[in-house]
């Protein structure tokens, strides 16, 4: 990917990982216009998302894009709302990064 890909990946990440947590508010306050603010985000970052899989391809694009979510959710979990995973999560989570490691890896690259 190129550095202003990774940078439109940060951008759409931010605001899933906003989209997620404003959804995490809406189960404590259960009031309609937080689950609308947290539904309009989710459709600015799926749009967002059509740029990364037109430029990356969809296989990089959707893995990249779910890892790095699971890991900064579980942060954003974990620091904001007092959520800790087990060692079987985290572990999950680190195969996760290994996996879309393998998978982004540049092609003719040496390991």
């Amino acid at each position: 990917m190129s550095g202003a890909l990774m940078l439109w990946l940060a951008v759409a990440m931010a605001v899933f990982i906003t989209a997620n947590s404003v959804l995490r508010a809406y189960v404590t306050s259960a009031q309609v216009w937080v689950l609308l603010v947290a539904l309009a985000l989710f459709c600015v970052g799926n749009l967002m998302m059509v740029r990364l899989m037109r430029e990356s391809g969809l296989a990089v694009a959707i893995s990249v894009s779910s890892i790095v979510q699971l890991v900064m959710i579980g942060l954003v979990a974990w620091f904001i709302f007092g959520e800790r995973p087990t060692g079987l999560q985290i572990a999950g989570m680190a195969l996760g990064v290994v996996a879309v490691a393998m998978i982004a890896w540049p092609a003719g690259a040496k390991g």
